[in-house]
């Protein structure tokens, strides 16, 4: 098996699998019982938001355990759209954002509020500048996503952070879910208040996450019940499932800063070979995040493309997983400009630390054999 669909969900790294199980069998008692037992639990669930907070630079205070990046991604934009409504109703955004930041906003739509959706260029970057002609004094959010879930585009967030700190009753919330542990960010500099995290996305386990929230933030909670994760997120939390994104945050730190730079060549040595093959138009701009190339095959359905290489054992995706089912165009790929051909053939190939340069190599080769078997097809 090759498995080239990481930006979808990673493999569980074996560690992390057996921190969860350990936590879960030995120190399953509620955390927020008074008991000895549940003391231990407790002891565990901040024993690793300390380990967490140390490896991004942050405050534990500041650390939300979520069940992954959407939840944090809903939290951040409803919490603080419906705590300060009172100061203004207008958010910033982009037109390439995640589903789970842009069905955020179009709900908050519904609700009255005005959503400002940025457009990209061709490379799929917002520009900092329209950012800040955007702002008004009734906006009290902007969110913009760090590196594209898609096309591996990178936006000028340290750009953006630097005009919204020129704006203090305005927050600045990253999607940061496909960037982190790639492609730095310093939360702890003044300018980002809100950073969303999903734990699949780094060899960690579905259904673990955390959003980030700068000390001071407030939000009004997405759910109430008991005062767990400083009152801003209710309910018993996973504690095995919190220990192993410690694990997780651990694990692609150190990978991260071992080995970032064998990453970024197997992209280059991917991005060159696949310019070299005629069939293939590429998406993903050269300057991007070393884990995503994005790819259109205007004349083949992309869906076919996956389905012979599921054959062979070799698993991409078409569009991100969250939308990879619904067979229309990328929204993404329209907002860069691409025809609606383009923006509907278009499939992701996304790796990680552990990819090999022989199994690109691998893929290539099966990639270029699926392209001729299609072509004896379509004529």
């Amino acid at each position: 098996m090759i498995y080239l669909d990481n930006s979808a969900t990673t493999k569980p790294h074996p560690s992390v699998i057996k921190s969860f199980e350990q936590s879960a069998s030995e120190y399953f008692a509620n955390p927020s019982s008074i008991h000895a037992f549940g003391g231990t639990a407790e002891k565990l669930l901040q024993q690793a938001r300390q380990q967490i907070a140390d490896l991004i630079g942050v405050k534990p205070t500041e650390i939300v355990f979520t069940s992954g990046g959407t939840e944090a991604n809903n939290t951040a934009i409803k919490g603080i759209a419906l705590k300060h409504q009172s100061r203004g109703r207008h958010i910033i955004t982009t037109s390439v954002e995640h589903p789970s930041v842009r069905e955020a906003c179009q709900a908050l739509e519904e609700l009255g509020f005005e959503v400002t959706y940025l457009p990209v260029d061709h490379n799929g970057v917002v520009s900092a500048d329209l950012v800040q002609e955007a702002i008004r004094k009734e906006t009290i959010l902007i969110s913009v996503m760090h590196v594209n879930n898609e096309t591996g585009a990178i936006q000028p967030v340290e750009e953006i952070r630097e005009i919204v700190k020129q704006h203090p009753k305005i927050f600045f919330h990253v999607d940061d879910v496909q960037g982190f542990g790639k492609v730095p960010l310093n939360l702890s500099k003044e300018g980002i208040d809100l950073a969303a995290v999903s734990g699949h996305k780094i060899h960690g386990l579905k259904g673990t996450g955390l959003l980030y929230v700068r000390e001071g933030t407030t939000l009004f909670p997405l759910l109430h019940g008991g005062s767990q994760e400083h009152a801003k997120r209710a309910g018993t939390e996973n504690v095995p499932g919190v220990v192993s994104l410690a694990k997780a945050v651990r694990l692609v730190t150190e990978m991260r800063g071992n080995h970032l730079k064998d990453l970024y060549e197997i992209h280059e040595f991917l991005y060159e070979s696949l310019k070299q093959m005629p069939e293939i138009k590429i998406n993903t701009p050269e300057h991007s995040a070393p884990h995503i190339i994005n790819i259109s095959t205007p004349w083949a359905k992309p869906e076919v493309l996956v389905h012979v290489l599921d054959e062979r054992g070799i698993y991409i995706s078409t569009k991100s997983a969250c939308s990879s089912k619904e067979g229309e165009a990328s929204p993404v790929l329209l907002a860069c400009g691409h025809d609606t051909r383009r923006a509907q053939s278009s499939v992701r190939i996304s790796l990680t630390y552990e990819t090999t340069k022989e199994e690109v190599r691998m893929f290539l080769k099966a990639l270029q054999e699926a392209l001729n078997q299609l072509k004896k097809v379509m004529k």
